[in-house]
């Protein structure tokens, strides 16, 4: 009895001891969702073609002269992201330059990440088109992590990647090489470390902030002979730090799996407006487009009374590609001349003459209520009334309930176009 018995009982140490290690490995598992160059997909739209040919995206107009996104071809001429403009002309002559749309990019990927967020994700979003999520939290609803994966990978659909890791290094580099497999690919934690350091040393451009891909620090330091991110690694903190400062100590950490927990996001609000504008609009007629946006903005249900303190003015460009512009608040507010004098200088840089303009609010602030003295003037009485009986129609027969006409072109012979209506702003915002 007692052989027996210890026969049995080694089958359930044994099974104990890798459900134990399943268990670590699967806590520590972070997916990774990348849909590799959708700012470029989203620029060039319907003509997929072009992806067979050297196109990058051309340098944004308030940003930095280098280009962005790149096809398959230009890459095998050696141009990547972030180039600079004469370097990656220099090194393909028959590069295409595609005007970028960020509008349209930024709004296919919270698609996206919507989806993701419908399977219960919590999702914190890197760049456009890439974002991770934790796999534990979601066993209970889907099972394994390859279950979770091909889950989220139903969600998205063609062409997103799936892939899992200890890291988010780890799960996007896996996420890269997942190009015709069927199965999302889930890298262990015992097999990590030999993964990621026989990466090469350009993954670090993935993984560093915008701001310091100017710095070029992948391509210093293969200058210096370090190739892959296992010889990094290897490499003294102190000589780093000496060398190459925050940046380098960042990338050493990167590079030996020391990441920040998940952030993940917090879903948005959906709070956009979007006009289209006659041929040619300019000048005074985008200043009343934009007042015009500004009112129905304030207008909406989904405000909810609360003011503004970061707004976005988004266009879609005639000649194609699209363009943005942010304005902070010093201190929010709902006050649409004030949101008027922030926004109108953005305009000033519109690289041409645009089909569509939006505006996004990015961040709200408090309630819109002042702080009131105690004797209000018989104006402000009458202006209280007045916005009272505002929200009051709206409550009981929508947004549009009030509306005011709006001189956009006076000298046009189209009746259309001499007046606008726009929703009547509450008096006292």
């Amino acid at each position: 009895m007692n052989r027996v018995g210890r026969r049995n009982d080694r089958p359930a140490a044994a099974n104990l001891t890798t459900y134990s290690a399943y268990t670590n490995m699967c806590s520590l598992v972070i997916a990774c969702a990348l849909i590799p160059r959708l700012p470029l997909l989203a620029a060039i739209g319907e003509r997929q073609g072009m992806l067979g040919r050297p196109v990058a995206l051309a340098p944004e107009t308030d940003g930095p002269q280098a280009v962005g996104e790149t096809s398959g071809a230009a890459e095998a001429f050696g141009v990547r992201a972030g180039m600079r403009l004469a370097e990656a002309l220099a090194r393909c002559p028959s590069l295409i330059l595609v005007p970028p749309d960020p509008a349209r990019a930024e709004a296919t990927w919270e698609q996206a990440l919507r989806r993701l967020e419908a399977i219960g994700a919590a999702v914190e979003p890197g760049r456009a088109g890439e974002a991770f999520f934790a796999v534990e939290p979601l066993r209970g609803l889907h099972g394994p992590p390859e279950a979770v994966l091909a889950r989220a990978r139903r969600a998205l659909a063609p062409p997103a990647r799936l892939a899992g890791g200890p890291s988010r290094l780890c799960a996007y580099a896996a996420a890269l090489r997942a190009r015709r497999s069927r199965a999302a690919p889930v890298v262990s934690e015992q097999t990590s470390r030999s993964f990621v350091a026989g990466l090469p040393v350009e993954m670090l451009h993935a993984r560093l902030p915008d701001e310091w891909e100017r710095l070029e620090l992948p391509e210093a330091l293969e200058r210096l002979g370090v190739r892959t991110l296992g010889e990094l690694a290897s490499l003294p903190a102190q000589a780093i730090a000496d060398r190459f400062g925050e940046p380098g100590l960042r990338a050493l950490r990167i590079s030996r799996g020391a990441e920040d927990p998940l952030r993940p996001r917090r879903p948005p609000e959906d709070l956009s407006e979007w006009l289209e504008l006659p041929e040619a609009a300019s000048g005074a007629q985008l200043a009343h487009a934009l007042s015009l946006l500004i009112d129905r903005l304030l207008a909406g249900a989904a405000r909810r009374g609360r003011s503004f303190r970061r707004l976005r003015v988004e266009a879609r460009l005639a000649g194609g590609g699209g363009w943005r512009g942010e304005a902070t608040l010093r201190r929010a507010s709902a006050d649409p001349d004030r949101l008027a004098l922030a926004l109108a200088p953005k305009l000033e840089r519109l690289p041409g003459p645009a089909r569509l303009l939006g505006l996004r609010a990015l961040e709200l602030g408090p309630p819109a209520s002042e702080e009131q003295p105690l004797e209000r003037s018989p104006r402000e009485e009458r202006r209280g009334r007045l916005a009272e009986a505002v929200r009051q129609t709206r409550v009981a027969a929508g947004r549009d309930a009030l509306m005011r006409a709006v001189e956009v072109d006076a000298g046009s012979r189209v009746p259309e176009r001499r007046t606008m209506l726009t929703p009547f702003p509450e008096p006292g915002l």
